[in-house]
């Protein structure tokens, strides 16, 4: 269970985070939330989707990291194989609250920084990265986390609203993908929601002129880029049935 407290350079002074993959550290698996902030990294080695919100009519973004609940087609032992580490794995520990301040007579709601204490990746026994400096500045790996904190506070909004306005000119179709990695292995994807491309080709002027105009033209195209990325998943499934297959015959 989650046990979040405010980032605070006094209380947490000796506070490490551990930065390795593997056993022990919740790696993520099957999906992870993504944001419109991180597309243009995302889709060079991911496979981005939607995917309708719980309760809801709207939709979020996810980076498919393999074909079931429990796969991670990125993760080799310790490695993670790809250039890019997705903003829901890069943060650790850490995530965005609000904290009531006055500012100019006005109460606002200001984001600040929470740890979960009980996060696999906190440490336990003084290994991993230190959060903070010795004299209580921030580390360079707290500096990292907290770019990639603003990019996921600053891309919760702007998907909002690049999804509403998808789907309000008919572009966000349901998926229902039906793969076969060999003669005995197969997957099927649902729930998976994406750009549809014919109906992208049949926007008039003034439609695509809008979705320019509000900046969300580029990332449209990136989501439909970052599916040629589904042929290098599929590629590295295959490749790992056929390791498991000739350990089988070895064993």
């Amino acid at each position: 269970m989650a046990r979040y407290e405010l980032l605070d350079n006094v209380a947490h002074k000796d506070l490490r985070v551990v930065t390795r993959f593997g056993a022990g550290v919740a790696d993520p698996a099957g999906l992870v939330p993504a944001w419109p902030t991180e597309f243009a990294e995302l889709q060079r080695e991911y496979p981005i989707f939607l995917r309708k919100e719980e309760g809801g009519d709207g939709f979020h973004a996810v980076a498919l990291l393999g074909f079931d609940a429990g796969e991670n087609l990125y993760l080799d032992g310790e490695r993670w194989n790809a250039t890019y580490l997705p903003g829901a794995i890069a943060r650790g520990p850490f995530l965005i609250g609000f904290q009531e301040q006055m500012q100019d007579g006005a109460l606002r709601h200001e984001p600040v920084i929470h740890v979960d204490l009980d996060h696999p990746r906190v440490s336990r026994d003084g290994q991993g990265v230190a959060v903070f400096l010795p004299k209580g500045g921030h580390s360079p790996y707290l500096e990292h986390v907290i770019t990639v904190l603003k990019g996921i506070h600053d891309g919760t909004e702007a998907g909002r609203a690049m999804y509403a306005s998808l789907d309000a000119l008919g572009l966000i179709q349901p998926l229902e993908l039906d793969l076969r990695f060999d003669d005995a292995h197969g997957a099927r994807l649902t729930g998976l929601h994406g750009v549809d491309r014919e109906r992208l080709a049949a926007l008039d002027a003034e439609q695509l002129h809008g979705l320019h105009r509000a900046g969300l033209l580029e990332g449209v195209y990136l989501m439909l880029s970052s599916l040629y990325n589904m042929r290098h998943l599929i590629a590295e499934k295959q490749r790992r049935l056929r390791a498991q297959a000739e350990a089988e015959r070895a064993g």
